[in-house]
């Protein structure tokens, strides 16, 4: 499991950005990945998956 921060997230449109720890990377989150609500700024566990676009987030949990 990787962790970040969540760089975005806009609840309309159902997808925002994780910010990775350690790398400063940016992975595509959407809504389907999500297993809780997330906020700017969370912290978040998560895994990296292939999806049709390049790699997304997956199984995202907020910690703490």
């Amino acid at each position: 499991m990787k962790t970040g921060k969540i760089k975005s997230y806009n609840e309309l449109s159902k997808y925002g950005f994780i910010t990775v720890d350690g790398t400063g990377e940016d992975i595509f989150v959407h809504e389907s990945g999500l297993t809780c609500l997330v906020r700017k700024g969370d912290a978040v566990s998560f895994m990296i998956t292939e999806g049709k676009k390049g790699p997304n987030a997956s199984n995202v949990k907020r910690l703490g």
